[in-house]
């Protein structure tokens, strides 16, 4: 088994940042794309940027700019840092990791559960 436990979350003024982290634990034998995504009340999960294990990116178009995501391998971790943060932003952000278990599996996606970020003054 597989667990992710996000951290970071909370209040934060329009324009402010926080940072993000993402660590899985467990049976890893690998671990591939990594993600963040986010849920605004009433409305559906959204991609807000991935990032390979190559360290290739993409994010929504909504936070280029002013999102950035990053992994270290050696501590199977992702992190958002999250610059110039709008009301828009308010959203519970999950973290996704597929996850190998052992070398003859196919990666499974994992998902944390969710840390709130609230922007608001």
């Amino acid at each position: 088994q597989v667990h992710l436990v996000e951290s970071g979350g909370g209040l934060v003024q329009p324009g402010g940042s926080l940072r993000l982290s993402c660590v899985a634990s467990g049976s890893i034998f690998s671990m591939y794309g990594m993600g963040w995504y986010r849920q605004a009340p009433g409305k559906q999960r959204e991609l807000v940027a991935t990032i390979t294990s190559g360290g290739n990116t993409i994010y929504a178009d909504s936070v280029k700019g002013r999102f950035s995501i990053s992994r270290d391998n050696a501590r199977n971790t992702v992190y958002l840092q999250m610059n110039s943060l709008k009301p828009e932003d308010t959203a519970v952000y999950y973290c996704k990791a597929a996850v190998a278990t052992t070398p003859t599996i196919n990666p499974y996606n994992y998902w944390g559960q969710g840390t709130q970020v609230t922007v608001s003054s």
